[in-house]
């Protein structure tokens, strides 16, 4: 695992939807309390692994860059990933997640569930630094 570093929001990859709900909450924790947690990402393809609501929320706040956190998605084996429970699968595979952020479709909310080997930094970056 890197550092936290600021990505341009547009080079990241989807590929979950987010749940209208959380969205809200998370648009109204950023307005709090800024950016309080990073986005998870595969160094390679920027396909987002945990964040999207978080990365949702940003674009509609206007926000121009995001505090990313990469990591060796297909290479780090300490990384693993699931799905969650009645998501309508069985299994999932960290090729397809990649793949699915490449493609014009997104799975349904919930679907992956990725298990990291290191706890995901507390960071506390106002909004403000992220526009412009």
């Amino acid at each position: 695992m890197d550092g936290v570093i600021l990505i341009e929001i547009d080079s990241l990859r989807g590929h979950e939807e987010v749940i209208t709900d959380n969205l809200e909450k998370r648009v109204s924790k950023l307005l709090d309390s800024g950016f309080y947690k990073p986005i998870i990402v595969d160094r390679d393809s920027l396909v987002i692994l945990d964040g999207h609501h978080k990365w949702t929320a940003a674009r509609l706040l206007g926000l121009d860059r995001v505090p990313v956190v990469m990591i060796d998605y297909l290479l780090d084996e300490s990384v693993n990933v699931g799905v969650w429970p009645g998501c309508g699968r069985e299994s999932i595979t960290k090729d397809e997640v990649l793949e699915m952020g490449f493609s014009e479709d997104v799975y349904p909310p919930k679907t992956s569930r990725h298990i990291f080997p290191f706890r995901i930094p507390a960071i506390r970056i106002p909004l403000v630094e992220l526009k412009g």
